[in-house]
């Protein structure tokens, strides 16, 4: 008999008691720009790093649809501590796939569960290019280079990353594979020093001549190409990561709701302010709810279709979550430029969403070339 799974009611009860604790902090982070150690902490004793892989791997359970919940949840109280767990997350979502389709990395989720390890993704700036180098060696290759916003990377035991390789052949390549952070050459670097996210801990990560073993490995991809792989990854990932984003505009409405109550009977464009943020919201929760849904509970098969939707919805999003907080400040007008009020960091956090893949000019082009190509 399988064990009893929390309810996801539990589990948001439980996101907002920790919540409390973690809003009370995020002043201090942000000014501070230290990582959330405290948060992870806390996370971690609550099994939140193991939440969604399957429980008969030593997780408990949750569904891709309930940690996106989770995540929205925790960006009410702290912006930084959501997406940083974020980045975690839409690494077990990806492995999870892998496992239920194809029945494979089951012992490296068990290894997860049991210690509440946390995966490190180097793949924002890597996208069909990669970056570094790898220079091959007896059972294996000598990696070098430098991966840059990786999120949560003072608090992670694993990087799961890639780089470009010329083979024999004279082909360039790209190889996937992971490293563990206390691998000798590996060092994280003091460069992360920010307008907003400021304590995601997204520090660079340098690799001088790690090596990674030939069983590491696994994917070899054409350089430069689109590969299914991104299928998988984009769709799992964005509903995820888009989270935080959405969580943010939620709680920016919140406070301008509060604060409007106050000073909308003397000034009625308040009114107006605030039916048009409420539109602008509601477009950002539909289109993420869309994102989500596409991945389907992690019951899907990788189409181009669906990644392009996604990407699409991601710039969406992006944009009506950057629009809600505007609009937030707004309605409250000047008080919102205080850092005393929570908009003002609101504001500041919203404004990394449109750098995760693809930017929008990127999306742009890259959609319209995959539909033209069709």
């Amino acid at each position: 008999m399988e064990p009893k799974k929390l309810a996801i009611a539990d589990w948001i009860k439980q996101t907002d008691n920790l919540g409390k604790t973690f809003s009370s902090r995020a002043a201090e982070f942000d000014e501070s720009g230290i990582f959330v150690q405290k948060n992870y902490e806390e996370l971690k004793a609550n099994s939140y790093f193991s939440a969604a892989i399957p429980q008969e791997l030593g997780g408990e359970g949750l569904s891709h649809s309930q940690m996106c919940t989770i995540i929205r949840r925790l960006a009410h109280y702290c912006g930084s501590t959501a997406l940083a767990f974020s980045m975690h997350q839409h690494l077990i979502a990806a492995a999870v796939w892998k496992y239920k389709h194809k029945g494979e990395g089951g012992s490296s989720l068990e290894n997860i569960a049991k210690h509440q390890l946390v995966l490190v993704s180097t793949g924002a700036r890597d996208w069909l290019e990669s970056n570094g180098e790898m220079k091959k060696t007896d059972g294996g290759y000598f990696l070098s280079g430098k991966k840059h916003f990786a999120s949560q990377s003072v608090a992670g035991d694993v990087a799961i990353t890639s780089a470009p390789y010329t083979n024999p052949e004279g082909k360039e390549h790209v190889l996937h594979f992971p490293v563990p952070l206390n691998s000798e050459g590996v060092s994280i670097l003091d460069d992360w020093n920010v307008l907003g996210m400021r304590a995601t801990g997204s520090q660079s990560i340098s690799f001088d001549k790690v090596f990674v073993p030939d069983s590491a490995i696994v994917l070899e991809r054409p350089r430069g190409k689109f590969h299914p792989i991104w299928n998988v990854v984009l769709t799992v990932a964005m509903p995820l990561i888009m989270s935080a984003y959405v969580g943010i505009a939620e709680r920016a409405r919140e406070i301008a709701l509060e604060m409007g109550k106050k000073y909308a009977r003397n000034q009625k464009h308040i009114a107006y302010i605030i039916g048009k943020m409420n539109n602008t919201l509601i477009s950002a929760q539909a289109q993420w709810r869309a994102m989500y849904e596409l991945a389907h509970e992690l019951d899907f098969q990788p189409e181009d279709e669906s990644t392009l939707k996604t990407l699409s919805f991601k710039t969406n999003v992006s944009d009506a979550c950057i629009q809600t907080v505007s609009e937030a400040m707004e309605a409250i007008g000047g008080q919102s430029f205080y850092k005393k009020n929570e908009l003002e960091r609101l504001f500041r956090d919203v404004q990394a969403s449109p750098f995760h893949p693809l930017p929008r000019w990127e999306q742009y082009a890259f959609t319209g070339e995959m539909l033209l190509a069709k």
